[in-house]
């Protein structure tokens, strides 16, 4: 391996960190970056896309804010151009995550604040989600839903499922000791007990089937728009 396409390599894992906010995915698996180009001295060039060409602003925006924030933060970058291509906004996002700008100085007269809470409340979808993912096995195999209540993270089988879980939930400030229990509420973090657990499961299924629509969707108009794989989605189906 050459010290371009390891430093390459290194750029895309750290892409891999980068997550549409609705989806909940990798921006590279999603195929939503183009072009990823490192040169000997460090300086590194992304562009990104999405699948259609008003893909909502603020979920680009902290997409193309989030991917500058990783690819900067890497020892052996010397300068970091990221930019959105082929989007409506994509002038006035480029130039403000360009500026740091802020969400909110990027869209003058048009944005109410930044965008903390948007990704609050995808963060605590990503937990719904994963909670069926996670308790979908032990429901199908015939475990009473109420003995959900009772068990806790350490009660649980090691899971990409559940190792996922635990990473939305500790972004959200939750508790991911083995002692949590494995039922909460995402947004105060409290135990689901009695009556509520039945709703609490039915949330959490809906947000897992919307969130899987939603993903299947984006990925065919991506297809269709460009027709070709991402970087990073090229590289992991090798």
């Amino acid at each position: 391996m050459t010290a371009a396409v390891a430093e390459r390599s290194r750029v895309l894992t750290a892409l891999d960190a980068v997550r549409d906010p609705e989806l909940d995915e990798p921006i590279t698996t999603l195929g939503f970056v183009s072009s990823c180009v490192v040169s000997a001295a460090g300086d590194v060039v992304v562009r990104l896309r999405l699948p259609t060409y008003f893909c909502a602003p603020n979920f680009a925006f902290l997409m193309v804010a989030d991917a500058y924030d990783v690819v900067s933060a890497l020892p052996e970058v010397r300068s970091a151009d990221v930019a959105l291509e082929d989007h409506f906004a994509s002038a006035e996002i480029n130039a403000g995550v360009a500026a740091r700008a802020g969400f909110a100085v990027s869209f003058a007269g048009e944005a109410i604040g930044e965008l903390d809470e948007l990704r609050r409340t995808f963060l605590v979808k990503a937990v719904l989600a994963g909670t069926d993912q996670v308790c979908r096995p032990l429901l199908a195999a015939g475990l009473d839903p109420a003995a959900l209540t009772t068990m806790t993270l350490g009660d649980m089988q090691e899971s990409a499922q559940l190792e996922r879980l635990c990473r939305r939930r500790a972004e959200l400030g939750l508790r991911t000791d083995p002692a949590a229990p494995l039922l909460v509420d995402p947004g105060t973090g409290d135990p689901i007990t009695g009556a509520a657990v039945s709703l609490h499961l039915g949330r959490a299924r809906i947000t897992r089937v919307g969130i899987e629509a939603n993903t299947g969707i984006c990925r065919g108009m991506l297809r269709h728009r460009y027709g070709t794989a991402g970087v990073g989605e090229e590289e992991d189906e090798e």
